[in-house]
């Protein structure tokens, strides 16, 4: 790990706030990007001026060699060099050397400086180009043996002036130096503009939460009317939704404790009044007793029922998984609604089928005697309630229809919640006492704990009709549940 990563790692750094990491590390990121492009800039203008300054020195080198005349002789004064001075022009320094560096000719522009530019290169063969220091100026030197007939005569050395290249790379690391502050300074402060207004619904969401939790209220929710489609966006509808979610089930469990206190109030109220009748009679009374056992039971139900509601929502109630017949299941269903009908509503077998599913027996066999006593309670003297049993693409659908008064649209949707009782709408057969609530909720539970689901339909005037749908065992793929067909019309 280097130096830098650890200084981060141990720097101040996840004490700041989101925006102000953000912006610092834009700006490194930033100014590494403007340092880098500025070196390569630079590099590339360096080198492309350099090139053309390489190809005039030879240029230069070549036209003296090609205008003097050498004859095969050992001595470089034999040697014909044109006039020097018309290569100023270009801005060049000439001096031709003898092969122990003795100053044999030079340019008017550097005839007093009577030395090498280059000394070191005097003891090659080869050319030879280079950056060198002369007199404190920054020069190009190109070094040219004169050779004739394999024989070395002495040195041309061709130098140009790289001021201007200097100058050049000079204003362009000023030009980038400010450019790239200027830069850095203008987007950090619109990365912190930017990233202020893309944060703030996070602090909402902050100052929400907050709120909720000193105030108690799950009615708030977070304004946004950015995207919903990006980070922020998703995590502000799966806020909001918690908080819905959260709210709707705070409610549910108010309203459940309001129920369960008004349910279980009903019968200890009962109970009290007939043992206060008792201790008044100072004997037994046969009609106060059965009250309070009455009472008693209805209160045993009810603590049942929430304790099975209870261990199914947490998974502690465990479902056998046996082959059950459903044709024979429904036949023992109807002879016990014959007995709690009595002569007040008639029970009938509709369409049956053979149907054969796994699942709990038990459990089954409540949800449809808690459904046939529904529509019994329901269904005024003189009704019917129908049982049912079709096989439909491969799922079994378990009916019971009454002809009772029927269920207004706007309880539907509600039939299945606990406590819930459209009693205003659907008037029950006279002498029946009301249940908790609690049965429609268990039977939705054990339908999906099968793999099913219930539902319902109803009109006004014409009855109810309660679905049971259960994957048969013959025709369910072993990997994946059968499509459940549409409600039937």
């Amino acid at each position: 790990m280097t130096n830098f990563q650890i200084a981060i790692r141990h720097s101040s750094f996840p004490a700041l706030s989101i925006r102000l990491r953000l912006a610092i590390w834009y700006s490194f990121i930033l100014t590494a990007v403007i340092i880098l492009f500025g070196v390569a800039v630079g590099s590339v203008l360096e080198i492309t001026l350099t090139n053309q300054i390489d190809q005039q020195l030879e240029q230069t080198a070549l036209q003296i060699l090609r205008a003097s005349s050498v004859v095969p002789i050992r001595d470089l004064s034999i040697l014909r060099i044109p006039e020097l001075d018309i290569f100023q022009a270009d801005g060049l320094y000439i001096l031709v050397l003898y092969t122990d560096g003795k100053l044999y000719a030079a340019s008017a522009n550097i005839i007093r400086f009577g030395q090498a530019f280059d000394p070191d290169a005097l003891e090659s063969k080869q050319q030879v180009i280079r950056d060198v220091t002369v007199g404190g100026a920054h020069v190009r030197v190109l070094t040219q043996p004169i050779i004739s007939d394999d024989k070395l005569l002495g040195y041309l050395q061709v130098g140009a002036s790289l001021r201007q290249i200097d100058q050049a790379i000079s204003v362009l690391v000023l030009v980038l130096f400010i450019g790239g502050a200027f830069s850095v300074s203008l987007s950090t402060a619109f990365v912190v503009l930017t990233t202020g207004r893309a944060l703030q619904p996070l602090d909402d969401v902050t100052k929400t939460a907050l709120q909720i939790t000193h105030a108690d209220d799950l009615s708030k929710r977070i304004p946004f009317g950015g995207a919903q489609n990006d980070e922020v966006g998703r995590l502000v509808t799966a806020f909001n939704s918690t908080l819905e979610r959260l709210e709707r089930l705070f409610n549910t469990q108010r309203r459940f404790l309001a129920d369960v206190s008004h349910e279980l109030r009903t019968p200890l109220t009962a109970i009290r009044g007939n043992v206060d009748v008792l201790r008044r009679m100072k004997n037994g009374d046969r009609e106060s007793l059965d009250a309070i056992q009455s009472e008693a039971e209805r209160m045993s139900r009810l603590v049942g029922d929430l304790l099975m509601l209870a261990q199914a929502e947490s998974g502690n109630l465990p479902l056998a998984r046996e082959v059950v017949e459903l044709d024979t299941l429904l036949l023992e269903v109807y002879k016990q609604a014959r007995v709690l009908a009595a002569s007040k509503v008639t029970v009938a077998i509709g369409e049956e089928d053979q149907a054969r599913v796994s699942g709990d027996r038990d459990k089954l066999k409540q949800v449809l005697l808690n459904l046939v006593s529904n529509a019994i309670k329901y269904t005024p003297s003189g009704g019917t309630v129908t049982l049912g049993l079709a096989c439909v693409n491969g799922w079994a659908r378990l009916t019971v229809m009454d002809s009772g008064m029927g269920i207004p649209p706007e309880d539907l949707p509600r039939v299945f919640e606990r406590f819930y009782r459209a009693e205003k709408s659907r008037t029950r057969a006279a002498g029946t006492p009301g249940g908790a609530g609690l049965g429609l909720s268990i039977a939705k539970w054990i339908a999906q704990a099968h793999g099913g689901r219930l539902e319902v339909s109803s009109e006004i005037g014409q009855g109810s009709c309660f679905s049971l749908w259960l994957p048969l065992l013959e025709t369910r793929p072993p990997d994946r549940p059968a499509p459940i067909p549409a409600r039937p019309t």
